[in-house]
């Protein structure tokens, strides 16, 4: 695996971002990682986003993980989640237009507040063709909209995103979505960091062509 420090721009901003390429990089699929809440600490080297990237680049993908603006290095300040939006796609785009990335073959993951952002995002674009998220803040209604493979995975033990409320929006989903509970997980995965990571990979690599 090869990792790469990289910068690119979000509107007038520039933010900062790992790219991390697996051995055998050569047009390979690749997935976007979007981090917990700025607020509350959260950032590219996040347990769970740094797990999730070792697992897909293990597998054969390319994951690019970075920092939303004011984290960081990355210019600005919390958007309130509006920003935060055009951070993600400006990512993407910046990501599925690397030569070493299949843009046929690109996902987007987001665990808890980044779980918002990726979602959001993944059911608009057409760069995405399969999303996942880590302990989701799911918007209500979303799912609704949703017309591509999709993976949800919650620790049974979650107080901060209960798992009734994900729950309640994969109710709406027009397709069928992959649900996972995973006993004895909390909202923050101490000790289960390779289990769920493990579980994306298997998605993604299902999903992206692997």
């Amino acid at each position: 695996m090869q990792e790469l420090n990289i910068n690119f721009h979000s509107d007038s901003l520039t933010l900062e971002g790992c790219l991390a390429l697996p051995d055998t990089a050569a047009f390979c699929p690749g997935v976007l990682l979007c981090h917990p809440h700025p607020l509350y600490g959260g950032n590219m080297d996040n347990n769970i986003i740094k797990a999730v990237s070792l697992a897909l680049t293990a597998r054969g993908m390319a994951t690019l993980r970075f920092n939303f603006r004011g984290v960081g290095h990355s210019q600005g300040s919390f958007a309130d989640g509006i920003g935060e939006l055009d951070d993600a796609r400006a990512a993407l785009l910046f990501f599925s237009g690397r030569e070493e990335i299949d843009p046929e073959r690109t996902g987007i993951m987001g665990y808890s507040f980044g779980g918002m952002i990726a979602f959001s995002v993944g059911v608009q674009s057409t760069l995405v063709k399969a999303m996942a998220g880590i302990s989701p803040v799911v918007p209500p209604g979303l799912l609704r909209e949703c017309s591509k493979p999709t993976l949800l995975i919650y620790g049974t033990e979650d107080d901060v995103v209960p798992p009734a409320t994900i729950m309640q929006e994969v109710k709406n989903m027009t397709v069928s979505g992959n649900v996972e509970a995973i006993t004895g997980a909390d909202h923050f995965w101490w000790g289960y960091e390779k289990k769920v990571a493990e579980r994306v990979a298997d998605f993604f690599a299902g999903n992206l062509g692997l």
